[in-house]
């Protein structure tokens, strides 16, 4: 049996659906559902019920995830605790922030890197929140932001940052206003930055619209926020994003849009801070310890 069958079985029980566990893995489905029909047969037991439109896991299946979860945890394992047998006095470890980081926050991140120096010269690593908290799994990072949620139960949350949002909108159509109505916006599309880019929150909040009348879509490839700032300058659209002045994500913003608050929806982005559970113990006490202190307080705006 090869590590990657069960790497596989654990995305599909996860999923339960290969169409979306295939993403998940970069693969095509068809490859994927003829590994896992070779681990059930080198097993002897089927470990999901297949129909038409729904996969579950048999009592084999159910019986095998936390084993193969636990056998893939203790691999992922080996790269840190390799580093933390070879470790030297004071390390070198990565934080991850995700773009549009609240200044406020980071201003807890330099009390951490100040308060841990004499242990830990803590260095920040940006990305998307999926690759980072990818990163943290693989042990690649000891800590990440996070734009939550985040279901990974081999990482411990500590909630850190709650962000109202408002209504990204041309300018010249909402002159003078101080708030908006998600009615007045049902005939505008509603644009969305590239899925690799975005938390995975703003795909819950794009079907929340949809749920509230919202139905028209802008989906846009290949291009970053800014991208998003100029269809809404054109007149085009309207987003959702960060409504604090300070958030750096007003920096994508051109002359002709404007952030305006709800009157009748209250969407808010809510921001974790991640690291491995079985770290907490090991190499990364100190650490943790001092983070769980200074973001103890959740921040708001």
């Amino acid at each position: 049996m090869e590590l990657l069958h069960l790497r596989y079985f654990v995305a599909v029980a996860e999923e339960l659906n290969f169409s979306a566990a295939a993403r998940k893995l970069h693969m095509a489905a068809s490859p994927l559902s003829q590994r896992i029909k070779d681990l059930e047969h080198e097993l002897g037991q089927r470990l999901f019920d297949r129909s038409t439109h729904h996969v579950t896991l048999t009592d084999a299946g159910t019986a095998l995830l936390p084993l193969a979860r636990d056998v893939l945890e203790q691999v992922g394992a080996i790269p840190w605790k390799l580093a933390e047998a070879t470790k030297p006095q004071r390390r070198t470890v990565f934080l991850g922030i995700p773009a549009g980081v609240h200044p406020d926050l980071r201003e807890r991140v330099n009390a951490l890197a100040g308060r841990v120096r004499d242990e830990y010269e803590l260095k920040r690593w940006p990305g998307t929140t999926a690759d980072l908290v990818q990163g943290v799994h693989e042990g690649k990072l000891a800590l990440t932001l996070a734009r939550l949620p985040v279901t990974d139960p081999a990482l411990e949350q500590l909630p850190v940052m709650t962000e109202r949002l408002g209504a990204v909108v041309p300018a010249e159509q909402f002159a003078g206003r101080e708030s908006v109505s998600l009615a007045e916006l049902t005939d505008f599309p509603y644009v969305a930055s590239p899925e690799e880019i975005v938390p995975a929150y703003f795909d819950q909040l794009d079907h929340q619209l949809s749920e509230l009348g919202v139905k028209k879509r802008i989906r846009l490839t290949n291009t970053g926020y800014g991208g998003t700032s100029e269809i809404i300058s054109s007149g085009e659209a309207f987003s959702i994003s960060m409504l604090d002045e300070k958030s750096p994500m007003h920096g994508y913003r051109l002359d002709n849009v404007i952030v305006l608050p709800f009157s009748d929806f209250r969407p808010q982005l809510d921001t974790g801070l991640l690291w491995r559970r079985d770290r907490t113990d090991g190499d990364l006490r100190g650490l943790v310890n001092a983070a769980k202190e200074i973001f103890a307080d959740p921040l708001t705006s």
